[in-house]
């Protein structure tokens, strides 16, 4: 059965934005939890623009789902992980001015140094992951890094639903929708894990969930959107029960 992981990271925002202590994200990911969450994602950025070191070390202390953390393949993030042990770290891209992840990382550009960093995540007990885009080489470099899971950019499947009218049938998004299942049949026929997530939304997201073999989706600005005019426990119920759907049928 297809899981729901929620991304927390925009709760940080907002209470960043005052330098204060709330929103906490720690309640946030609680509130996820009974609303039906499988698992919490936070991104540990290089330069701490939302989610803070005291906020990982109290969500690995405090949740009772598995925690994903988001990570640039850096020996500081490396060390962050190997010592807080989530259960699973993904490798991601990182820019200082992107305003959120703007592309899956280049797995076949650096294989070498993320061979490196893999291992020594699984020497601490983590599984690991990569975010990658829909492509098959990248697949391939990512299998043969090592890593359990494949996670893919679902952004260009998203922009090009939400810039053809919301038609899930339109060209365009079925083209990207496309990329996305054969993708998806690579990282199986790997052995790898199948996940997906970015810029998912209420609307675009059940043709995703719907895909053969896919395992758990990573969501969260819609889901924190959303939960400002309903609660976190709604809107997270809200979209399991949308994958769930789309799943079944």
């Amino acid at each position: 059965m297809i899981e729901l992981g929620v991304n927390i990271d925009h709760v940080a925002t907002v209470r960043e934005a005052r330098k204060t202590h709330e929103p906490d994200p720690v309640w946030a990911a609680v509130e996820a939890h009974l609303g039906g969450a499988d698992g919490i994602t936070v991104h540990l950025r290089e330069d701490r623009r939302h989610i803070q070191d005291h906020d990982v070390r109290r969500l690995r202390e405090l949740t009772h789902i598995k925690l994903n953390l988001e990570m640039a393949a850096t020996d500081e993030m490396v060390g962050i992980a190997c010592a807080l042990k989530p259960e699973m770290a993904m490798l991601v891209p990182e820019g200082r001015h992107e305003i959120t992840t703007e592309g899956g990382l280049d797995v076949a550009g650096q294989e070498a140094r993320l061979c490196e960093v893999v291992a020594r995540l699984r020497d601490a007990g983590i599984v690991t992951s990569v975010f990658i885009d829909a492509e098959l080489p990248q697949v391939e470099a990512a299998a043969r890094i090592g890593v359990r899971v494949c996670e893919i950019h679902t952004g260009p499947y998203a922009h090009a639903f939400f810039n053809q009218g919301r038609d899930n049938e339109s060209p365009a998004v079925l083209t990207e929708l496309e990329k996305i299942r054969r993708a998806g049949a690579a990282i199986r026929a790997a052995g790898m894990r199948f996940n997906a997530g970015h810029a998912l939304n209420y609307f675009n997201v059940q043709p995703v969930a719907a895909l053969p073999g896919i395992r758990e989706l990573h969501i969260g600005h819609a889901i924190v959107s959303r939960a400002i005019f309903v609660g976190m426990r709604e809107a997270v119920a809200e979209m399991k029960r949308l994958m769930r759907e789309a799943q079944c049928q």
